[in-house]
């Protein structure tokens, strides 16, 4: 059944203000997509134009945009207003409780109220399930591995023994939790490996994208805190300890035992070498390389390879194009000054 709702209605739900008609709407779309009927968002000044052409019923931003054929939702956070709004429209749809008859799970596992079990999950012994946990088709919940209330695992997940889940987690298809760190030592008939016997421990309200995996510790333990997002891609090493409210976009590399701390922001294909630190507020835009440890004492925002202050990183990237000229001038004067007789 279609949801509609009036402008006022959803105003009072994501705590905006109404400006202009009080229309009924039916759903959500991009500003230059949208159509009668519609809510949008407009938090990148760049895109105002697309306000005044929308066909929007209303726009969700901070301030009202002249000449405008809307109605607006002002929200001091635009994006996360349009976030509440898209759920309202698309609530997320729950599948039954039960657990599907072409699942196995063993019979000293214990399952919480409400749980969801897909076809071909294998839950193994001694391991938790919480209340209104689903897993879907085909994930692996290993050996005393714990899975917290109200948490979403999609298919193919992949929990290895003693893994740690914590409440409202969502781990998405393909991720790998406590697979073995990458410890090896030489001998003289080659490596052999050390045996990893950590744990992996997730906090509540994370979120693990598609094919990432997290190392269990070669001991004590792997940590990923509260809130913290990780997107699709990305790789953490063995005792690695990322703090809260923490995101880090995709395929980033952090080597083992760094510690990375809360509200940090990790651009793509960010790689952190072992047994580093990044402080609590540090943002390393996309692709840096980071050899040592930094912190907001110097720059909050690092850039580069390796990894300096963002400003720096501007000036020196801003040069770079006229180093061939550069050099080919210091050649002239060199053959000059060498022509001259000069030393």
């Amino acid at each position: 059944m279609e949801n509609r709702l009036r402008l006022s209605e959803i105003a009072s739900m994501i705590g905006a203000v109404l400006d202009g008609d009080d229309a009924e709407v039916n759903g959500v779309a991009a500003i230059e997509e949208a159509l009668p009927g519609q809510v949008t968002f407009l938090s990148n000044p760049k895109y105002t134009a697309h306000a005044r052409d929308t066909k929007a019923a209303a726009v969700i931003a901070k301030d009202p945009v002249p000449d405008a054929g809307c109605a607006f939702l002002l929200s001091p956070n635009p994006y996360l207003a349009f976030a509440r709004v898209v759920e309202l429209f698309h609530p997320r749809e729950r599948p039954e409780p039960g657990v599907s008859p072409m699942a196995s799970v063993h019979a000293d596992a214990a399952l919480g109220k409400d749980v969801s079990i897909g076809p071909f999950v294998v839950v193994e012994k001694g391991a938790i399930v919480g209340d209104r946990v689903i897993i879907m088709a085909g994930s692996y919940v290993g050996k005393e591995v714990s899975v917290g209330e109200d948490s979403l695992i999609y298919p193919r997940v992949t929990l290895y023994h003693g893994v740690r889940v914590g409440k409202r987690a969502i781990l998405h298809s393909g991720c790998v939790i406590g697979s073995d760190g990458f410890g090896f030592a030489p001998s003289e008939k080659g490596f052999m490996k050390i045996p990893q016997v950590g744990i992996v421990e997730i906090g509540d309200d994370v979120e693990i994208g598609a094919n990432t995996t997290i190392d269990r510790a070669t001991l004590g333990m792997t940590r990923i805190d509260r809130g913290t997002k990780l997107d699709n891609l990305i790789q953490v090493g063995h005792n690695v300890a990322i703090g809260s409210d923490t995101v880090i976009a995709s395929q980033t590399g952090i080597s083992g035992s760094c510690k990375v701390g809360s509200r940090v922001m990790l651009g793509g294909q960010v790689g952190l070498a072992g047994h580093i630190e990044v402080g609590d507020g540090v943002m390393l835009g996309a692709k840096s390389g980071v050899g040592s440890s930094i912190s907001t004492k110097e720059s909050q925002v690092w850039s580069g390879i390796p990894a300096i202050p963002h400003k720096t990183w501007l000036r020196v990237a801003m040069l770079m194009s006229s180093l061939p000229e550069l050099f080919r001038r210091v050649k002239r004067l060199e053959a000059a000054k060498s022509a001259s007789g000069e030393e």
